[in-house]
């Protein structure tokens, strides 16, 4: 049996490593998490954590590229502001959301929904 407690800790810490830093921080922890920790559980959240900031980072460039490519239109700025703003509230929100659900329910792992997952 896996201690409750150290699950809790360590998926929490694997989800909320994008609270410390948003650069490689925020992946490098839970892949730290991922080799030290033997607990299926915590290991499948530090993996969906991973794919998640992987994520992120994706369409963060997406939409920095579409920036860079069309800055100087103003009608991509006035659509693609508030598309970043929703990314940016989206992905707080989700990373809130996984923390919640780690702390009611440890002994699940948390998915995101909507993903690409590199493994």
């Amino acid at each position: 049996m896996y201690d409750t407690d150290k699950r809790k800790l360590l998926s929490v810490l694997s989800h909320g490593a994008i609270f410390l830093s948003t650069t490689l921080v925020s992946v490098g922890i839970p892949i730290a998490i991922l080799f030290v920790s033997d607990d299926p559980v915590v290991k499948e959240n530090a993996k969906e954590s991973i794919n998640f900031h992987f994520n992120v980072w994706l369409y963060g460039g997406i939409l920095g590229a579409l920036f860079f490519l069309f800055g100087w239109l103003v009608l991509p700025l006035l659509l693609l502001g508030p598309l970043a703003g929703l990314g940016y509230l989206l992905h707080w929100g989700l990373t809130i959301w996984a923390l919640i659900k780690v702390f009611g329910n440890p002994d699940i792992p948390f998915r995101y929904p909507y993903i690409f997952r590199v493994f």
